[in-house]
């Protein structure tokens, strides 16, 4: 899967996790909803950091990228801090303060970035960084529970090695 595909998936993939936690009322249920998404997010973070981010920084893309680390940064500290206070009261305003930080990004990516790297990095190009990133997803999921290692550093993978 080219890596543009990919991360659309991954978007669309949170967005439901995000839709199946608003409906809910029993909070294990959230509970459980809210470590699937800091998992999908810690590993999406990761890969687009470590892969996609660099690869498309050599194409021109610099103010975009600057803009989404930030909005990267921001997300991993609302998660680290969600996290820290799952039993808090106002836990379900912090998931929907991340929600609308991963939705301003997703639109930023999806509308400016992904189509401005579709032109410039051919097919090819794209299906060798998908394969990359999707085989390091895989690892990342594999090792469980990706959320406990997220770092919050500026441009930095949010899982580190």
């Amino acid at each position: 899967m080219d890596a543009i595909k990919l991360l659309k998936k991954q978007h669309r993939e949170v967005e439901r996790l995000f839709a199946a936690f608003e409906k809910t009322e029993e909070d294990d249920v959230k509970q459980a909803l809210f470590e699937q998404i800091a998992d999908a997010l810690a590993v999406h973070a990761t890969i687009e950091e470590r892969w996609f981010y660099p690869a498309v920084r050599a194409r021109q893309t610099e103010e975009e990228l600057e803009e989404a680390y930030d909005e990267h940064l921001e997300v991993k500290k609302l998660l680290v801090d969600a996290m820290s206070k799952p039993d808090a009261p106002g836990f379900d305003g912090m998931v929907a303060a991340i929600k609308g930080a991963v939705e301003h990004h997703v639109e930023e990516e999806e509308d400016e970035l992904f189509a401005d790297v579709q032109e410039l990095m051919g097919d090819e190009a794209l299906e060798a960084l998908g394969q990359q990133m999707e085989a390091e997803a895989t690892q990342l999921f594999e090792a469980g529970a990706p959320r406990r290692n997220i770092r919050v550093e500026p441009e930095a993978p949010a899982i580190q090695p």
